[in-house]
């Protein structure tokens, strides 16, 4: 996906780079390991029609089995779906602990995990590597950062790896080829009312529209070990067309669960320019805020995501005080995931409970680096 000005270019026709790139998504706040599952289910959407299919490892360091994590239940619908193309090993104890609180067992599972990653780059068995947590155990000393840095530079070539955590050393910032920092903001107003299940991602870098696919993926995997009214609602603004970096993700998710997840997409297969807008844009514009807001009232779906609603906004194809009605009416039990980037802050930021800002530090397309299928688009 490229951008320019405001609006999203179809990838449809882009070209496209076999070299596999190194990404690192760090930061304080919300979005991480969410993003790296949405880059995961988006590799797997395009392989599962493919001669080659994608295979991926999600190996999550500091996340042992005897505590439930956010991402579980996503990484069940995962396994679920595509049981033969989803490998996960957890390493660590399930309590949080800081420098001083060290143990022998928190090495010997760190250098377990490490094994295992190490095995995994050579097999050249997976197109795709997560390292969940990555960063806090380099960051507490628990594995040599040299050689985790050698390892990583020396993967096979057309080998993705994704390392998540906060405080990335910046030993590994150095051979990133992405790296996306989400920083949080916080909202007195939602805290102040109890304002709940609102999250809006924002800014310009990576991992945006992906930490919204890894809610999705989220909400299907409480719901799969329960009942079936655990529905998603993915609505698009801006991307009338085909080609786009969610396509091939969706495409999983629909043909896994039928059942449990819509998709609606409006808007041109074009950018839409600031002063520049067009009848159609409004009418797009308007056509999907009338699904959402209709979907919101419901309380048929558990989670919605409203991707690219933030620069909808922004271009003025949508007002700003209906949004903040149907949000604030919304049923308790629903989540709406607000995506995009925006010049000017909406006052529905106000009632985020959680507000991700993605910055971006480096990015390869900004080195002429060509995006891949499956990864990027």
């Amino acid at each position: 996906m490229r951008r320019n000005g405001i609006g999203i270019r179809t990838a449809q026709a882009m070209s496209e780079r076999i070299v596999g790139q190194i990404h690192v998504y760090d930061g304080s706040s919300k979005g991480k390991s969410q993003a790296a599952l949405g880059v995961v289910l988006r590799s797997i959407g395009l392989g599962i029609h493919s001669d080659s299919p994608t295979r991926v490892l999600l190996l999550r360091f500091l996340k042992g089995p005897d505590r439930s994590y956010d991402e579980d239940a996503a990484i069940e619908a995962l396994q679920k779906g595509f049981p033969h193309l989803i490998d996960q090993v957890r390493t660590g104890r399930s309590e949080y602990f800081g420098h001083d609180e060290i143990i022998t067992f928190d090495r010997q599972e760190a250098q377990r995990g490490w094994d295992v990653a190490k095995g995994a780059i050579a097999s050249d068995l997976y197109s795709v590597v997560v390292l969940d947590e990555l960063n806090p155990v380099l960051d507490l000393g628990l594995l040599p950062v040299d050689e985790v840095i050698h390892t990583i530079k020396d993967k096979p070539e057309q080998l993705e790896i994704i390392a998540t955590g906060r405080a990335a050393p910046p030993a590994l910032l150095d051979i990133a080829d992405l790296h996306s920092e989400m920083k949080p903001h916080q909202h007195p107003t939602a805290q102040a009312h109890g304002i709940t299940g609102i999250e809006i991602y924002t800014g310009a870098g990576k991992g945006k529209s992906t930490s919204a696919l890894g809610k999705a993926l989220q909400a299907i995997g409480r719901g799969i070990s329960q009942d079936q009214s655990h529905r998603v609602l993915i609505i698009q603004w801006l991307k009338g067309g085909i080609g786009y970096t969610e396509d091939a993700a969706i495409a999983a998710l629909r043909q896994s669960y039928p059942n449990l997840v819509d998709h609606q997409r409006c808007g041109g297969d074009a950018i839409v320019w600031r002063g520049q807008q067009k009848e159609i844009d409004f009418v797009e514009a308007e056509r999907g805020w009338e699904i959402a807001r209709a979907a919101i009232a419901s309380g048929l779906y558990k989670t919605i995501i409203l991707d690219e609603l933030n620069p909808t906004v922004d271009l003025e194809l949508l007002e700003v005080e209906p949004i903040v009605e149907a949000l604030l009416r919304k049923p308790k039990d629903t989540e709406v995931i607000i995506t995009g980037r925006c010049l000017n802050p909406p006052a529905y930021f106000d009632l985020a409970s959680v507000h991700s800002e993605v910055f971006c530090h480096k990015h390869y397309a900004n080195h002429g680096v060509e995006l891949k299928r499956g990864v990027d688009f």
